[in-house]
Protein backbone atom coordinates (compact mmCIF):
# COMPACT_ATOMS: atom_id res chain seq x y z
CA UNK A 1 0.00 0.00 0.00
CA UNK A 2 1.27 3.36 -1.02
CA UNK A 3 1.64 6.05 1.49
CA UNK A 4 -1.08 8.28 0.10
CA UNK A 5 -3.52 5.40 0.69
CA UNK A 6 -2.22 4.49 3.65
CA UNK A 7 -3.01 7.66 5.27
CA UNK A 8 -6.28 8.57 3.23
CA UNK A 9 -7.44 5.19 4.86
CA UNK A 10 -6.65 6.00 7.95
CA UNK A 11 -8.34 9.73 8.05
CA UNK A 12 -11.56 7.66 6.69
CA UNK A 13 -11.39 4.96 9.54
CA UNK A 14 -11.46 7.80 12.17
CA UNK A 15 -13.75 9.67 10.93
CA UNK A 16 -16.19 6.77 10.67
CA UNK A 17 -15.11 6.23 14.16
CA UNK A 18 -15.89 9.80 14.88
CA UNK A 19 -19.39 9.58 13.07
CA UNK A 20 -20.46 6.55 14.85
CA UNK A 21 -19.83 7.99 18.61
CA UNK A 22 -21.70 11.57 17.47
CA UNK A 23 -24.54 9.35 16.10
CA UNK A 24 -26.24 5.67 16.90
CA UNK A 25 -26.92 4.09 13.42
CA UNK A 26 -25.57 7.05 10.91
CA UNK A 27 -23.08 5.42 8.40
CA UNK A 28 -19.88 7.90 8.19
CA UNK A 29 -19.59 9.22 4.63
CA UNK A 30 -16.86 6.83 2.74
CA UNK A 31 -15.02 9.84 1.42
CA UNK A 32 -14.82 12.25 4.36
CA UNK A 33 -12.99 15.41 3.97
CA UNK A 34 -10.81 16.96 6.48
CA UNK A 35 -10.24 21.01 7.11
CA UNK A 36 -6.77 20.43 6.23
CA UNK A 37 -3.73 17.80 5.61
CA UNK A 38 -1.04 16.09 7.68
CA UNK A 39 2.34 15.06 6.41
CA UNK A 40 2.62 11.44 7.56
CA UNK A 41 5.83 10.22 8.79
CA UNK A 42 7.21 7.13 6.48
CA UNK A 43 10.92 5.77 6.23
CA UNK A 44 12.20 3.92 2.76
CA UNK A 45 12.67 0.56 2.74
CA UNK A 46 15.76 -0.47 0.93
CA UNK A 47 15.57 -2.82 -2.01
CA UNK A 48 12.11 -1.60 -2.34
CA UNK A 49 10.34 0.91 -4.16
CA UNK A 50 7.74 0.85 -0.51
CA UNK A 51 7.74 2.48 2.31
CA UNK A 52 7.83 1.91 6.10
CA UNK A 53 4.59 4.27 7.32
CA UNK A 54 5.29 5.19 11.04
CA UNK A 55 2.18 4.84 13.65
CA UNK A 56 4.33 5.29 17.08
CA UNK A 57 8.05 5.72 18.13
CA UNK A 58 8.64 4.15 21.21
CA UNK A 59 12.09 4.48 23.24
CA UNK A 60 13.31 2.96 26.32
CA UNK A 61 15.67 4.56 28.60
CA UNK A 62 18.57 3.98 29.81
CA UNK A 63 18.99 0.30 28.66
CA UNK A 64 22.74 -0.29 28.59
CA UNK A 65 24.80 -0.29 32.49
CA UNK A 66 26.84 1.99 32.39
CA UNK A 67 25.04 4.53 30.86
CA UNK A 68 21.98 3.91 33.54
CA UNK A 69 25.07 4.48 36.14
CA UNK A 70 25.88 7.98 34.36
CA UNK A 71 22.79 9.01 34.22
CA UNK A 72 22.40 8.29 37.98
CA UNK A 73 20.33 5.47 38.04
CA UNK A 74 20.29 1.57 39.65
CA UNK A 75 20.02 -1.01 36.35
CA UNK A 76 19.88 -3.89 38.89
CA UNK A 77 16.55 -2.42 39.88
CA UNK A 78 14.91 -0.93 37.74
CA UNK A 79 12.31 -2.33 35.20
CA UNK A 80 12.53 -1.28 31.50
CA UNK A 81 10.98 1.84 30.91
CA UNK A 82 9.46 3.78 27.66
CA UNK A 83 8.76 7.21 26.25
CA UNK A 84 7.47 8.14 23.17
CA UNK A 85 8.40 10.56 20.28
CA UNK A 86 5.97 12.19 18.05
CA UNK A 87 6.09 10.76 14.98
CA UNK A 88 6.80 14.11 12.49
CA UNK A 89 10.17 14.17 15.05
CA UNK A 90 11.48 12.16 12.48
CA UNK A 91 14.22 13.58 10.41
CA UNK A 92 15.40 10.94 7.34
CA UNK A 93 18.96 10.54 6.82
CA UNK A 94 20.55 9.15 3.89
CA UNK A 95 23.42 6.76 4.15
CA UNK A 96 26.39 8.08 1.94
CA UNK A 97 25.45 11.78 2.68
CA UNK A 98 25.70 14.25 5.72
CA UNK A 99 22.43 15.42 6.25
CA UNK A 100 21.94 19.21 8.13
CA UNK A 101 20.64 18.88 11.72
CA UNK A 102 19.38 22.38 13.38
CA UNK A 103 20.67 23.13 16.33
CA UNK A 104 17.04 23.37 18.27
CA UNK A 105 15.50 26.18 20.33
CA UNK A 106 16.19 26.62 24.22
CA UNK A 107 18.84 24.14 25.03
CA UNK A 108 22.36 25.18 26.05
CA UNK A 109 23.29 21.60 26.48
CA UNK A 110 22.19 19.38 23.35
CA UNK A 111 23.30 15.19 23.76
CA UNK A 112 23.72 12.71 21.22
CA UNK A 113 22.81 8.79 21.51
CA UNK A 114 22.94 6.73 19.87
CA UNK A 115 20.60 3.65 18.95
CA UNK A 116 19.73 0.35 17.40
CA UNK A 117 15.75 0.87 15.70
CA UNK A 118 13.37 -2.20 15.35
CA UNK A 119 10.36 -1.65 12.82
CA UNK A 120 7.52 -3.60 13.86
CA UNK A 121 5.57 -5.23 11.00
CA UNK A 122 3.21 -7.58 13.26
CA UNK A 123 1.58 -5.77 16.03
CA UNK A 124 0.12 -7.65 19.05
CA UNK A 125 -0.17 -8.02 22.94
CA UNK A 126 1.18 -9.59 25.58
CA UNK A 127 3.57 -10.92 23.43
CA UNK A 128 6.14 -13.31 25.00
CA UNK A 129 9.86 -13.04 24.15
CA UNK A 130 10.84 -16.03 22.71
CA UNK A 131 8.34 -15.19 19.88
CA UNK A 132 8.86 -11.63 19.44
CA UNK A 133 11.72 -11.36 16.77
CA UNK A 134 8.75 -12.85 14.65
CA UNK A 135 7.22 -9.10 15.47
CA UNK A 136 9.50 -7.69 13.98
CA UNK A 137 9.67 -6.29 9.98
CA UNK A 138 13.66 -5.07 9.70
CA UNK A 139 15.61 -2.39 11.21
CA UNK A 140 17.93 0.50 11.21
CA UNK A 141 19.92 3.26 13.07
CA UNK A 142 19.31 6.31 14.26
CA UNK A 143 20.26 9.05 16.89
CA UNK A 144 17.80 10.16 19.86
CA UNK A 145 19.09 13.85 20.17
CA UNK A 146 17.96 15.05 23.31
CA UNK A 147 17.88 18.71 25.18
CA UNK A 148 19.77 17.10 28.55
CA UNK A 149 19.48 21.07 30.36
CA UNK A 150 15.35 20.73 29.47
CA UNK A 151 15.29 17.02 30.37
CA UNK A 152 17.12 17.30 33.83
CA UNK A 153 15.06 20.54 34.49
CA UNK A 154 11.54 18.84 34.35
CA UNK A 155 13.15 15.41 35.89
CA UNK A 156 14.40 17.67 38.75
CA UNK A 157 10.76 19.13 39.37
CA UNK A 158 9.35 15.46 39.02
CA UNK A 159 7.76 16.81 35.58
CA UNK A 160 7.33 15.26 32.75
CA UNK A 161 10.25 15.48 30.72
CA UNK A 162 8.95 15.67 26.74
CA UNK A 163 10.22 19.24 26.25
CA UNK A 164 13.84 17.39 26.38
CA UNK A 165 13.34 14.57 24.19
CA UNK A 166 9.98 14.80 22.20
CA UNK A 167 11.19 18.19 19.24
CA UNK A 168 11.40 18.60 16.37
CA UNK A 169 14.18 16.85 14.45
CA UNK A 170 14.96 14.84 17.13
CA UNK A 171 14.58 11.13 15.81
CA UNK A 172 16.67 10.71 13.23
CA UNK A 173 16.89 7.98 11.57
CA UNK A 174 17.92 5.39 8.33
CA UNK A 175 16.45 3.35 5.76
CA UNK A 176 14.44 0.18 6.98
CA UNK A 177 16.78 -2.41 6.29
CA UNK A 178 14.13 -5.88 6.21
CA UNK A 179 14.95 -8.82 8.27
CA UNK A 180 15.19 -10.96 5.19
CA UNK A 181 18.17 -8.73 4.61
CA UNK A 182 19.75 -8.19 7.80
CA UNK A 183 18.79 -10.76 10.39
CA UNK A 184 18.10 -9.97 13.64
CA UNK A 185 20.37 -7.88 16.05
CA UNK A 186 21.92 -9.73 19.47
CA UNK A 187 24.82 -8.44 19.20
CA UNK A 188 27.87 -6.28 16.87
CA UNK A 189 29.65 -2.83 17.36
CA UNK A 190 27.68 0.21 18.09
CA UNK A 191 29.43 3.45 17.94
CA UNK A 192 29.28 7.27 17.46
CA UNK A 193 31.87 9.54 16.77
CA UNK A 194 31.81 13.97 16.60
CA UNK A 195 34.53 15.19 14.22
CA UNK A 196 35.95 11.79 13.59
CA UNK A 197 36.78 11.22 17.23
CA UNK A 198 35.13 8.30 19.05
CA UNK A 199 32.58 9.20 22.08
CA UNK A 200 30.15 6.06 22.29
CA UNK A 201 31.62 2.63 21.79
CA UNK A 202 29.87 -0.64 22.76
CA UNK A 203 28.27 -4.13 21.65
CA UNK A 204 24.97 -4.41 21.49
CA UNK A 205 25.14 -7.53 23.18
CA UNK A 206 25.14 -4.90 26.50
CA UNK A 207 21.92 -3.89 26.54
CA UNK A 208 20.53 -4.54 29.41
CA UNK A 209 16.64 -5.77 28.24
CA UNK A 210 17.40 -7.15 24.26
CA UNK A 211 15.42 -6.52 21.47
CA UNK A 212 12.86 -9.29 22.36
CA UNK A 213 12.23 -8.54 26.01
CA UNK A 214 11.58 -4.90 24.95
CA UNK A 215 8.90 -5.65 22.36
CA UNK A 216 7.65 -8.42 25.04
CA UNK A 217 7.29 -5.66 28.01
CA UNK A 218 6.23 -2.95 25.93
CA UNK A 219 3.26 -5.45 24.40
CA UNK A 220 2.58 -5.89 27.79
CA UNK A 221 1.72 -2.15 28.26
CA UNK A 222 0.03 -1.07 25.00
CA UNK A 223 -1.09 -3.08 21.94
CA UNK A 224 1.50 -3.25 19.50
CA UNK A 225 0.37 -2.34 15.59
CA UNK A 226 2.38 -2.54 12.42
CA UNK A 227 4.41 0.71 11.88
CA UNK A 228 5.69 0.76 15.63
CA UNK A 229 9.26 1.62 16.01
CA UNK A 230 11.62 0.91 18.74
CA UNK A 231 14.57 3.13 20.00
CA UNK A 232 16.18 0.00 21.38
CA UNK A 233 18.80 2.26 24.12
CA UNK A 234 21.96 4.05 23.95
CA UNK A 235 25.65 3.17 25.69
CA UNK A 236 27.20 5.20 27.88
CA UNK A 237 29.29 8.43 26.88
CA UNK A 238 26.21 10.97 25.99
CA UNK A 239 27.74 14.13 25.95
CA UNK A 240 27.09 17.70 23.61
CA UNK A 241 27.38 18.90 20.37
CA UNK A 242 27.57 22.25 18.90
CA UNK A 243 26.71 24.30 15.92
CA UNK A 244 29.72 23.03 12.99
CA UNK A 245 30.12 19.22 14.66
CA UNK A 246 29.66 16.49 12.77
CA UNK A 247 28.34 12.94 14.21
CA UNK A 248 28.77 10.11 12.57
CA UNK A 249 26.94 6.46 13.64
CA UNK A 250 27.64 3.11 13.50
CA UNK A 251 26.23 -0.52 13.77
CA UNK A 252 27.65 -3.72 12.03
CA UNK A 253 25.88 -5.03 9.58
CA UNK A 254 24.03 -1.46 8.65
CA UNK A 255 25.64 1.58 6.62
CA UNK A 256 26.64 4.59 8.70
CA UNK A 257 24.92 8.02 8.94
CA UNK A 258 26.10 11.38 9.32
CA UNK A 259 24.38 14.66 10.80
CA UNK A 260 25.70 18.08 10.91
CA UNK A 261 24.57 20.42 13.42
CA UNK A 262 24.10 23.49 12.09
Amino acid sequence: MDRRHFFQGSAAAAAAGLAGCASTGTTAAANARTPFAIRGSTIPIVGSDEVFPVRRVYCIGRNYRAHAIEMGSNPDREPPFFFQKPTDAIQLVAPGKVADHAYPSLTKNYHYEVELVAAIGRGGRNIPAASALDHVYGYTLGLDMTRRDLQRAMGDQKKPWEIGKSFDNSAVIGPVHRVAQVGHFNAGNIWLKVNGQTKQNANLNQMIWSVAEQIANLSEANELQPGDIIYSGTPENVGPVVRGDVIEIHIDRLPNLSVKIV
